[in-house]
């Protein structure tokens, strides 16, 4: 294989007429302003460095300068005398000594910092008055003291316009208050200020009401606390003031631990929270009733109204001490009047059995032995017994108070001979069972020789009423027996063999 010569060469190697020339130089457009800026001047080419060519020397050579020749006012204003190319600094003619006069201390002193031009800048004290002037110290002129306004503002100001300017301020600044109010007022839909409607003090007291009730007979009304020795807590109950000598009316079973015991302490505690020790007069099982007394001055004493006047309906108030909370009242109604209650019998004791008043003023423990007042605030009974469904014995509404009428009858007798005497029919009943065609007492046993025997009273009779009482049941008969007094002569309706006898029973005593 045979190398061929190249297409773009001779065998000489010189450049064909083929080849491609060197590219076009590119030479962007000037801007004129640039132009006229950087430019040189017009006439003028080649290097900056042939601008300006002094003419030659002294010696023969050219001396470079690119400043331009020096304004002929600058030179004149400025330039050195004429003769005076040598010298660089010109000096006073006392300091050239033409005038033959010293060269001026100014420029020779250099113990002054002041004079001496080298000397370095320092800090330095205040200026010292000479010793020979320190006695003629120059006193400033007195003249007008400024006023507020020159102080303030340079210059007098009119007192309307400065007046005129803090009515001004005040405007401003009470505006500025109402706007920030309205703000914080309008500020959320859930804030704002509140309308409160308030009803007239004392409106619903009036003599008589609830509130006058009450505020008039607690003080009569006191807690009675029962505690044994060593014990830290005890029994608890309430009592009323009966008697301007300290005598307070309460039940049996408040005070019956201290009855049988001596030593065991009983504690008055009055509405204004004194408290004094307080003694057991006399106690009555049979009537759930006793009485203490109180050495105290001047007690509140409760006044006694009549039971018997009473009607169903009427309202009452409960006042007492119930679960510990002293001073607390309750208000209801008389549910009923001479229900024969049969309460008690705990721990071998003998039931208690009296002719009650019904009321649905909640009564808790606590409450035993307190008042129980009608509307005039007048004490009707002593709140003794409740009836409850539950086995933490809590108020149901059924409440039970011994008339004020029997409950002051005993408390006489308690506070006279310290000890209550009872009519006694002398038999033993148990009421009729259920669907018999007669209604009462059936007799079980006749005591021998007791008043029910004298008068002719068999075994299996059924008593139906006694004096006035109707006797449905043998809690009726003992309610009706110990409504009289003991020697007094009653009649005693029974049914005997379908037939009713009248007998006339004399009531011993038990």
């Amino acid at each position: 294989m045979t190398d061929q010569p190249n297409a773009h060469s001779d065998q000489s190697g010189a450049v064909g007429t083929d080849r491609l020339g060197p590219r076009p130089l590119e030479r962007p457009a000037v801007d004129q302003q640039q132009a006229a800026v950087f430019g040189r001047p017009h006439g003028v080419e080649g290097a900056f460095d042939k601008l300006y060519t002094p003419p030659p020397n002294g010696n023969g050579q050219q001396k470079l300068s690119l400043a331009p020749p020096t304004p002929e006012s600058l030179a004149e204003a400025f330039s050195r005398p004429a003769g005076a190319e040598g010298v660089r600094l010109q000096r006073p003619l006392e300091a050239s000594g033409e005038n033959g006069a010293a060269e001026d201390p100014l420029w020779t002193d250099t113990s002054d910092p002041w004079r001496d031009p080298a000397a370095g800048a320092v800090l330095a004290g205040p200026a010292v008055v000479p010793e020979e002037d320190e006695g003629e110290k120059p006193k400033l002129p007195s003249g007008a003291q400024l006023s507020l306004p020159e102080v303030l503002f340079g210059r007098r100001v009119q007192p309307k316009a400065l007046a005129l300017l803090g009515v001004v301020a005040l405007v401003i600044g009470a505006v500025g208050g109402l706007v920030g109010w309205w703000v914080a007022d309008t500020g959320s839909s859930l804030t704002g200020s509140a309308t409160i409607s308030e009803a007239e003090a004392a409106k619903e007291r009036p003599p008589g009401s609830l509130a006058d009730i009450a505020r008039r007979v607690a003080p009569a009304v006191v807690s009675l606390e029962v505690v044994k020795p060593g014990a830290d807590s005890g029994e608890q109950g309430s009592g009323v003031v009966i008697d301007p000598q300290g005598y307070i009316l309460t039940n049996e079973h408040v005070v019956a631990t201290a009855v049988g015991d001596a030593a065991t302490k009983v504690t008055a505690v009055f509405n204004d929270g004194t408290r004094t020790e307080a003694k057991v007069v006399g106690a009555d099982q049979k009537t759930d009733l006793a009485v203490v007394k109180v050495n105290v001055s001047n007690p509140v004493v409760m006044q006694v109204g009549k039971s018997s006047d009473l009607q169903v309906g009427d309202a009452v108030i409960a006042v007492g001490s119930p679960l510990a909370l002293q001073n607390s009242i309750t208000s209801g109604i008389v549910s009923a009047l001479d229900r024969p209650v049969t309460a008690g019998g705990d721990n071998g004791a003998a039931p208690v059995t009296y002719s009650a008043i019904q009321t649905d003023a909640a009564i808790n423990h606590g409450n035993s032995g307190g008042a129980l007042v009608d509307s005039r605030g007048a004490l009707v009974g002593i709140n003794s017994a409740i009836r409850s469904s539950s086995s933490d014995g809590g108020s149901i509404g059924i409440g039970f108070a011994i008339p004020s009428d029997y409950a002051i009858k005993i408390a006489k007798a308690l506070i006279k001979d310290g000890k209550v005497k009872h009519a006694d029919i002398g038999i033993n009943s148990a009421s009729t069972v259920a669907g018999s065609s007669t209604m009462g007492a059936q007799v079980r046993n006749v005591a021998p020789g007791g008043p029910a025997a004298g008068a002719g009273i068999k075994e299996g009779d059924v008593i139906t009423k006694i004096g006035d009482h109707v006797v449905r049941d043998s809690a009726e008969m003992t309610v009706a027996v110990r409504s009289h007094d003991p020697g007094q002569v009653v009649p005693v309706q029974l049914a005997r063999d379908g037939a009713l006898l009248v007998v006339d029973v004399t009531l011993g005593s038990d």
